[in-house]
């Protein structure tokens, strides 16, 4: 195989990597839904990639065509978008809000003004 013929799937690993490591190396939770955005991108590119099939068509019945690409994957991707779309939504709403309660975004800061706020 051609290195070009993979370049979706180093691609698909290389975003996988870059948000994972995102996740779980900052503490802002702005950073963290950035990662998580990307690492639902590479999801996302993976399963079109692994969906696609080479020389396929789209599945209309007909005497001039033998293979047929199967629009489930892709079908579920587009509905895995709008799900993501809407979890970063929902996401950046609450750390809004927690940076007007508590006046930081930090997740270090947040668990000491937690821990702190129990105390006498």
């Amino acid at each position: 195989m051609d290195i070009l013929e993979q370049l979706n799937y180093w691609a698909a690993i290389s975003l996988a990597m870059v948000g994972l490591f995102t996740i779980m190396s900052r503490g802002h939770l702005i950073k963290k839904l950035i990662g998580l955005s990307l690492f639902q991108t590479s999801v996302f590119l993976l399963f079109i990639t692994i969906g696609k099939l080479s020389g396929g068509t789209a599945p209309i019945i007909s005497k001039d065509f033998l293979y047929y690409s199967n629009p489930l994957p892709h079908v579920l991707i587009l509905t895995a978008i709008v799900v993501s779309i809407a979890t970063l939504a929902v996401g950046l709403a609450l750390s809004v809000a927690i940076k007007r309660t508590y006046g930081t975004g930090e997740d270090d800061e947040l668990e000491d003004l937690d821990r702190n706020e129990g105390e006498p």
